[in-house]
């Protein structure tokens, strides 16, 4: 297994494209499996078509399932933050992708996003993990 970690800066973006960096480091291996990691508690992966709307489309949809105005018992950093923490339990934090010939096997529209509420955290550490087959 080879195993490395990424730096992401998300900033202030709800969405962020991570397939480029998926792509360049399945391009060393072979055939097997990819193990995506974000080790943060306020933020997940998600598998969406993007440039199409989908981005603004998961952010009111987030709004509506985790409003930032709720009361949540959760309550230091900035107002809302409380959401941010509970975010990864309806995005997963990771996602096993098959790799083929060095390529990642997604749909057509398919791009591996970073989901991230959180505006106090805008670095991510992203762990790719490699499995031959």
């Amino acid at each position: 297994m080879e195993s490395i970690e990424v730096r992401v800066r998300t900033g202030s973006r709800l969405v962020s494209d991570f397939t480029s960096e998926i792509r360049d480091f399945c391009r060393r291996h072979g055939d097997g499996l990819l193990n995506v990691f974000l080790p943060h508690a306020t933020a997940g992966l998600a598998l969406i078509e993007t440039g199409s709307g989908s981005e603004a489309d998961l952010a009111a949809a987030i709004d509506r399932f985790l409003p930032r105005d709720l009361a949540y018992r959760h309550t230091h950093g900035s107002p809302g933050h409380g959401r941010d923490h509970l975010l990864p339990a309806l995005i997963s934090p990771s996602l096993t992708l098959p790799v083929l010939g060095g390529e990642i096997q997604l749909g057509i529209w398919q791009s591996v996003v970073i989901v991230d509420t959180n505006v106090d955290n805008p670095v991510r550490t992203v762990r790719l993990s490699f499995v031959d087959a």
